[in-house]
């Protein structure tokens, strides 16, 4: 099979990274299920990835007959069974090794015999998913970055039990996107987030510590490093738990406290203020597109 043969992408989780996803898909041509705990949930999701395409009708990068085609390529399902068609299945639920590994075990288990399945996994081992499954040599990462339509870089990665088959297979599949695929061995954080989380945890100490304002650090980090986005709000966008649930996976698994999280991000995630999606983190979102530092936060 190549991606030339894989028509129908299931995905399961319709939040912020599976609509994401769902969008990338259908504009690279394939029809997708997408899936989550009801169908009310899963159809949330595709009014998501309306409102993406809309964005691009707005800019006049996409025609609004075409948006709607696009759209109409979504199927929203509320039960895994409907998976069991699907020539790739991409799980994109939350960061948390249990609820990945009681999902891709069910989907190997109703999915078909030649059918890939992919975790979004950020930062767990895909050893460890892989072995949950009973097809471990058809199971592989794809790390897509947030938000999904956007982001260039697509991060493939290879548990100790993937065939080279799967791997060849996904690699295919994920160029098809019209993505860059780099290629990772399966090691905590993989290779984009081992680098990343203590960048932004370093941001988060130095606020915490009051060595400067969270716009001061920012800016920082654009102006002096040429970072199109500074960490703290960067941190923001990727959500305050994910960036607490990666840095906590790469503590435990290197055992080095140089991947500790601050008290600070703690406290911020156990207050509910995950950054963007929830309208507060190290700064406040009160309107589309308005951002000012959060009071309180340091």
């Amino acid at each position: 099979m190549t991606s030339q043969t894989i028509h129908l992408v299931g995905i399961l989780g319709a939040g912020q990274m599976g609509a994401g996803i769902a969008q990338v898909a259908v504009q690279a041509g394939y029809r997708v299920r997408l899936g989550d705990v009801s169908l009310e949930v899963a159809q949330r999701g595709k009014i998501k990835v309306g409102g993406g395409l809309a964005k691009l009708v707005d800019k006049g990068k996409l025609g609004a007959d075409e948006a709607e085609q696009l759209a109409q390529r979504i199927t929203p399902v509320g039960d895994a069974s409907q998976f069991a068609e699907c020539d790739i299945i991409i799980e994109a639920a939350a960061e948390n090794f249990e609820l990945k590994a009681k999902l891709l075990g069910h989907l190997s288990s109703i999915s078909r015999p030649d059918a890939i399945l992919a975790s979004n996994t950020s930062s767990i081992s895909l050893t460890r998913l892989a072995a949950a499954t009973s097809r471990p040599a058809q199971v592989v990462g794809l790390h897509f970055f947030n938000p999904a339509p956007l982001m260039k870089l697509l991060e493939l990665v290879r548990a100790t039990q993937t065939s080279d088959e799967t791997t060849a297979r996904t690699k295919a599949f994920a160029e098809s996107l019209g993505k860059t695929v780099i290629l990772s061995n399966d090691a905590p954080g993989f290779i984009v987030n081992r680098m990343l989380i203590p960048l932004l945890n370093e941001a988060c100490f130095a606020l915490q510590e009051h060595v400067a304002t969270a716009e001061a650090i920012d800016a920082g980090a654009k102006l002096g490093l040429n970072h199109p986005m500074g960490p703290l709000e960067l941190a923001d966008l990727i959500g305050l738990d994910t960036v607490l649930s990666i840095a906590d996976v790469l503590a435990r698994d290197f055992g080095d406290p140089k991947y500790r999280a601050p008290t600070l991000l703690r406290n911020l995630v156990a207050a509910g203020w995950l950054g963007k999606k929830t309208g507060r983190g190290f700064y406040t979102y009160d309107t589309p597109g308005a951002k000012k530092a959060a009071g309180g936060a340091a």
